[in-house]
């Protein structure tokens, strides 16, 4: 089982913008202006990462989620 650490967050900032935090994490690992930016960054520190990505609207709720690791059931071929 993946603990906490193992996901990238994208998440809204209260003093405006948009941050990437790994999960379980305090701090910020990066911060921008807009959300595109932050997605982007995120996403490819999640693939780098083999993490869990999740994307967090302005309530905080996730809106969007990936999986860049191992998958513990991957989708079966289907030929």
């Amino acid at each position: 089982m993946k603990s906490k650490k193992d996901s990238v967050h994208v998440v809204s900032r209260a003093e405006g913008g948009w941050a990437v935090k790994k999960g379980g994490a305090v701090r910020a690992s990066k911060t921008f202006d807009n959300k595109k930016a932050a997605v982007d960054y995120g996403r490819s520190t999640s693939i780098k990462a083999k993490a869990e990505f999740y994307i967090h609207g302005k309530d905080g709720r996730i809106q969007t989620k990936a999986s860049h690791g191992n998958d513990p059931h991957p989708p079966k071929d289907r030929k």
